[in-house]
């Protein structure tokens, strides 16, 4: 009898755990589309925790109305440039790359992360986007962001991070058009993608620890009483049975720890602003090397401090809060360090 084939269950995101072939995060989904034309997602870099005194406004709550003190991720959020647009066509096989239209002038630091193109034709470019736009062929437009860590303080390099980022919102011609009018203003804020109370996906690279053996790396327990006694207490009892003839990848072993990318859903936005123009009831809190457009994080972030951090648009937002700026803040806590 044929033996069945089929292939394997489970998520790839805790194992096999491998390090991450790239710091800078990818989305491989990305919300609906509703709305307006715009970007759904936006980068900066991870500067440190505090906290903030706030009303709690989680409707039946036990504490709903009540001032609360909540751990907060401080992110450093300047303005993401904006230097091509990708666009993607519908063929048999799923959506492929059509072309790129890119930006006359570009920051002088991108040539250290990519080979910019010297001389691209961006009439021809955009001629064929249309082109295929009038064919009905044009499945999506994402605009190719990067970052700028050399005029931040707080991150010790200068080569741009260099990402993708989905126009979502009205019709595949209106994101053309929105993408257009980015490509022109050359540069987006992060009050322009995301409001303070909205729910948004985090995803960023945790922190390395090198190889690391079972106990830490899956969290298996040490072994008790006689088992212990044999001379090792951090191995696992055996690598499986005598069938099947091999080890199997659900066995915990000792390997790469840390260094993973993660992706956290709903993560709350309790502020956004920057130093001279605050959104904040209470004005600017002086966050240590913080200077300029920030954003609070509900909760932690994955990665250490300095690390690139990507937000999304929720894909699966569960209890919206209420987006009422009355509500929404208090005053902020001293800063912890």
């Amino acid at each position: 009898m044929p033996q069945s084939h089929r292939p394997r269950k489970g998520s790839l995101g805790f194992g096999p755990r491998s390090r991450a072939a790239s710091e800078t995060p990818r989305f491989n989904s990305w919300p609906d589309d509703e709305g307006q034309p715009g970007l759904q997602g936006f980068a900066g870099y991870k500067a440190g925790m505090t906290q903030v005194v706030m009303i709690n406004d989680q409707p039946n709550s036990p504490r709903e109305g009540m001032e609360e003190t909540v751990p907060v991720t401080v992110l450093e959020t300047p303005p993401l440039r904006v230097v091509a647009l990708r666009a993607y066509e519908d063929t048999p096989y799923g959506k492929r790359p059509l072309t790129e239209l890119w930006a006359d002038e570009v920051h002088e630091d991108l040539d250290r992360a990519l080979s910019v193109p010297e001389s691209g034709d961006a009439d021809a470019a955009e001629e064929q986007i249309r082109t295929a736009l009038d064919e009905d062929r044009l499945a999506a437009v994402r605009a190719i962001t990067h970052t700028v860590p050399g005029d931040l303080s707080g991150v010790p390099k200068k080569r741009p991070d260099v990402m993708e980022t989905r126009v979502g919102g009205g019709s595949v011609a209106d994101r053309f058009e929105h993408g257009l009018d980015l490509l022109e203003a050359g540069s987006v804020d992060v009050t322009d993608v995301f409001r303070a109370g909205q729910l948004a996906d985090v995803a960023a690279v945790t922190k390395g620890k090198g190889t690391q053996g079972p106990v830490k790396r899956w969290g298996v327990q040490k072994r008790k009483g006689k088992h212990g006694r044999q001379g090792w207490r951090r191995r696992i009892g055996n690598l499986g049975p005598w069938n099947p003839s091999r080890v199997r990848s659900t066995v915990p072993q000792q390997g790469q720890t840390g260094y993973h990318q993660r992706t956290e859903l709903n993560k709350r936005l309790l502020a956004l602003g920057d130093d001279e123009d605050p959104t904040v009831d209470g004005g600017f809190v002086d966050y240590g090397e913080v200077s300029g457009a920030y954003a609070l994080v509900k909760g932690s972030v994955p990665g250490p401090d300095k690390r690139l951090v990507r937000l999304r648009e929720a894909v699966r937002p569960s209890d919206q809060p209420r987006l009422d700026p009355e509500v929404r803040h208090v005053s902020t806590a001293s800063n912890q360090g």
